[in-house]
């Protein structure tokens, strides 16, 4: 039987641990998440972050308001993505070089990198957490890292043509999705309101981002697809759930760039999945009967908008020498 990406993903890192490989600083693993001691969560988060960026991860976290995913700091679960994508690219966050560089494996048509001053603390020319100044999606107050529609990581770039464009990057690692259909949601079972059958989650986020009195953003997009009816449609499976999201988070950032700090003219939506995490990319979607790729070009208007790449290719080309420590421990660690 094969294994998923996901599962041999988790037996290297607990090989890894379990061997006291240097990318874990010689850390144990064994802490409680999700009602089970787990092998592959490292006791001291410390332990799951590049050591050279632990400190500035902390503060910039903490001092610019955003949210770690599962709790109050950093997870020590190895298999997380919000970590991979901050032991990927925090490291270059301030080398213009090096964020240019990565950029070009995108597109040859960049031409310089623009710093990102709505960082209060640590701006640097890759942000993350991304949201808006203001809310365009019906979300309510933006909170970076949680309740909201915001970027993993975010690039702010001039473009040969001397336009401003945003790059946001949604970053994947082991995810893989099932067919729970989000426009039909009940409301929270923990909740005293809960009635089964209610479909009072699905009714909030149908109202917010198709059927608004204020906007029916995704009718009037430029780069979605606009459907007859929209419950049960594909927008509402993950992972296009979060790309559509995404989309419109960035359509309206452009649209309404005389309200924002960033005044962006253009985009490209960044995917980036390791090329193994088959059960993501290779899935046949039940809301699509096509792979992942496929099912989401099939809701986008402009093609040219939307890329996916690998964690190494989107790195290549960075100065290997003064980024030597960096390459061995993601080589060693995701790799």
């Amino acid at each position: 039987m094969t294994l998923s990406f996901k599962e041999s993903e988790r037996i290297k890192a607990e090989t890894l641990i379990k061997n006291e490989s240097p990318v874990f600083y010689g850390g144990k693993a064994g802490k409680y998440f999700r009602k089970l001691n787990r092998d592959c969560v490292l006791l001291d988060s410390k332990n799951n972050i590049f050591a050279p960026i632990y400190s500035d991860v902390i503060q910039y976290f903490k001092n610019n308001s955003i949210s770690w995913w599962g709790g109050k700091k950093p997870t020590g679960h190895t298999l997380s993505s919000q970590i991979a994508c901050l032991n990927h690219l925090f490291h270059i966050r301030n080398d213009k070089v090096a964020v240019l560089t990565i950029l070009k494996n995108i597109s040859p048509d960049f031409v310089d990198v623009l710093q990102i001053n709505t960082d209060k603390f640590l701006p640097a020319y890759i942000q993350f957490e991304a949201v808006s100044d203001n809310d365009y999606l019906n979300e309510g107050l933006s909170t970076r890292g949680s309740n909201c529609t915001s970027i993993d990581a975010l690039i702010y770039a001039k473009h040969k043509n001397g336009e401003n464009w945003l790059i946001p990057i949604e970053w994947k690692y082991t995810e893989f999705y099932n067919n729970t259909d989000k426009s039909i949601e009940d409301s929270d079972k923990k909740s005293k309101e809960y009635v089964k059958g209610d479909e009072a989650k699905g009714k909030e986020r149908l109202n917010r981002y198709c059927y608004n009195p204020k906007g029916r953003l995704i009718d009037d997009s430029k780069y979605l697809k606009k459907n007859k009816d929209y419950r049960n449609s594909v927008y509402f499976f993950e992972p296009f759930y979060q790309l559509m999201r995404q989309t419109l988070w960035v359509e309206q950032m452009i649209k309404n760039k005389n309200k924002e700090t960033l005044k962006a003219d253009n985009f490209i939506h960044l995917h980036v999945i390791p090329k193994k995490n088959t059960t993501l990319l290779n899935k046949i979607y039940k809301c699509s009967g096509l792979d992942m790729e496929k099912t989401w070009r099939n809701r986008l208007i402009d093609q040219s908008k939307y890329q996916i790449i690998t964690p190494e290719s989107l790195l290549n080309g960075i100065d290997l020498k003064k980024y030597k420590d960096l390459l061995f421990y993601l080589k060693t660690r995701y790799q």
